[in-house]
């Protein structure tokens, strides 16, 4: 189970110093996300360097650098380089369990040749450089492996143990256990492959304790390794694509191609730190090299990470553009400029970590920007989440014709700060998404039908049958228009007006797209006024009327024969009032002929 360290006071103090909830939210996020973003390295050094400093040790310093682990070894073999063996031996340990007539200065220039010749220790960058040592090895408090060696063909490792000196304060030094198993005289092989290839001068010559030969021979190595990892690589690929039905699509393709480079370097890599322990190469040169190994690995794997990233996101740009989703189209465009920030700043931090330099510092600059940012960059955050919202939840996409507020227009663009919308008078208006994504959206392209409601008000002097005629003819229309909803069809008499009597016409007409809504409601408001007008009555308008003349009033003729046709229904008993019958609309179904758009 995490234990979560409370937060120090002075953060405490400056978080109720802040006087808006916003803010404080914004404060706390950002500094969960800065913790969250460290690299488990850069969170263990945090950790071992706050342990130091609550436990700050009162024994001097140890002049042979034995204090941690990473010091010992690096005295060691700095010692051995130096040719300076009676110096080697302190990093021995030679009291407990040997014969003290040991030769120490004998011991350490035997551990060097069984190193030399089948043995290998840890980059310095991978051992601990606490006093504590590794506690996550399950080794114990007091031992540490730092390395492994073959005698008579048995493998065994190599263990440095924690001892105290004088003052109280921990020295590392090779094990009593590691030291009973270097043989006091080991038998001379044959010469390295390097100095049998190389030039006699070359040999005799030597520079930090090694024949200059063998560091020259070492970079041949590097060099014969790198090609023999890019013939064999391009040689998998190379069958790979021939053999693999697969591996010629666009996706699996470019997944292939983005391993490549990194492999190749992994490859050239293992195969360099495997041929020079072959061909003897003193551990002194292959310990100066290690760190560099270690480098390279983390940069084959922040390359592989950037590939990966760089080939994904082109392929998702590719589809996202044939699909033309505007929108998801800079969602991946963002995330991948995020993304190689995050391993550009991720790979620097690890970087400088492993060339030993101290990197909570720099973490805790990055605390402190993270909350300068949340003070500072409150609107640019909120947008961010704003556009975060529309692309996950997409209310509207690019295209789409909406209403956002008081604004009505054609989305034009969603971008990661704001969206533009061209109006209906071709102006541009640009929206930040945190205020976009907090208003009320409607959105008219998502339309599956559009409604046709119109109110007609006719005349105060119209009679009740001549509305009842209107009720059904109105109502026949609808039922009869090919491009109606019938079971949305309705025409009622809604109310008595201060001039008209009021028809209201509530349907759907069946399609989504607006000029050819406006051509079928042309269609049925045309057919509703001739309806209008065979009734005898007309529309009604909010004015009085003064007579001076004669008026001619309704005509008798229409008047009587609306009257008669209610009349036959009446007899008839086939008044479809005050609804229509299911047989009477099933008649009445699609017998308008109406010209379809394109037809």
């Amino acid at each position: 189970m995490t234990h979560l360290m409370p937060l120090p006071n002075h953060y405490l103090s400056f978080l109720k110093s802040l006087t808006s909830a916003k803010s404080r939210i914004f404060f706390l996020v950002f500094t969960l996300m800065t913790v969250l973003a460290l690299p488990g390295q850069a969170q263990e050094q945090a950790k071992d360097t706050a342990a130091a400093e609550v436990l700050e040790p009162d024994w001097p310093i140890d002049t042979l650098g034995r204090r941690t682990p990473r010091g010992a070894v690096q005295g060691f073999i700095k010692s051995i380089a130096d040719e300076n063996y009676d110096r080697a031996a302190l990093y021995l340990n030679l009291d407990s369990t040997l014969d003290q007539k040991q030769n120490g200065a004998k011991l350490a220039h035997a551990l060097q040749r069984l190193l030399d010749q089948s043995g290998d220790i840890i980059p310095y960058s991978l051992l601990s450089d606490t006093y504590d040592g590794r506690e996550d090895d399950n080794l114990g408090p007091n031992l540490d492996r730092v390395g492994e060696a073959t005698v008579n063909g048995e493998e065994f490792d190599l263990f440095l143990e924690k001892m105290e000196d004088e003052e109280g304060g921990p020295i590392w030094l090779f094990s009593s256990q590691t030291v009973q198993r270097i043989p006091e005289v080991i038998e001379e092989t044959k010469k390295p492959l390097a100095d049998r290839v190389m030039p006699e001068f070359a040999v005799e010559t030597k520079w930090n304790g090694v024949p200059v030969g063998q560091w020259l021979f070492l970079l041949m190595i590097a060099g014969l390794a790198y090609a023999a990892s890019w013939v064999i690589t391009r040689l998998v690929v190379f069958i790979l694509m021939r053999t693999w039905r697969k591996a010629r699509e666009e996706h699996i393709e470019g997944i292939i191609h983005a391993f490549t480079l990194p492999i190749q370097l992994y490859l050239a890599l293992w195969l360099f730190i495997a041929t020079t322990q072959r061909v003897g190469i003193s551990i002194i040169v292959r310990q100066q090299f290690s760190q560099l190994t270690v480098l390279i690995g983390l940069m084959v794997f922040l390359l592989l990470l950037w590939r990966l990233i760089e080939v994904m996101s082109q392929y998702l740009e590719r589809r996202l553009t044939r699909k033309r989703n505007q929108a998801a189209l800079s969602a991946v465009l963002f995330l991948r400029r995020g993304a190689k920030i995050a391993i550009v700043v991720f790979g620097v931090i690890a970087f400088l970590g492993t060339l030993g330099f101290d990197v909570t510092t720099g973490l805790a600059a990055l605390g402190i920007g993270g909350i300068a940012l949340a003070l500072g960059a409150q609107k640019t955050v909120e947008n961010f989440v704003g556009s975060v919202t529309l692309i996950a939840d997409q209310p509207i996409r690019v295209g789409d014709f909406c209403k956002v507020g008081d604004t009505v227009g054609t989305v034009e663009s969603i971008g990661m700060r704001s969206t533009r919308i061209r109006t209906n008078d071709r102006t541009v208006v640009t929206i930040p998404n945190g205020d976009f994504s907090s208003q009320r959206i409607e959105n008219f392209a998502h339309r599956d039908r559009i409604w046709f409601h119109p109110t007609f008000g006719v005349r105060c002097d119209t009679s009740p049958d001549q509305i009842r005629y209107l009720l059904v003819e109105l109502r026949s229309i609808l039922y009869a228009h090919p491009k109606i909803d019938p079971e949305s069809a309705r025409v009622r008499f809604v109310r008595v007006g201060a001039s008209s009597f009021d028809l209201e016409v509530f349907s759907y007409v069946l399609t989504s797209e607006f000029n050819e809504f406006l051509e079928i409601q042309e269609d049925l408001l045309l057919r509703m006024m001739d309806v209008i007008d065979s009734s005898g009555s007309s529309f009604a308008f909010p004015s009085q009327t003064i007579y001076l003349g004669r008026d001619t009033g309704l005509s008798e003729e229409k008047t009587q024969a609306a009257q008669e046709k209610v009349n036959q229904w009446r007899d008839a008993d086939d008044l479809p009032l005050p609804r229509f019958s299911p047989e009477r609309i099933e008649s009445l179904r699609n017998t308008i002929p109406y010209k379809e758009k394109g037809a």
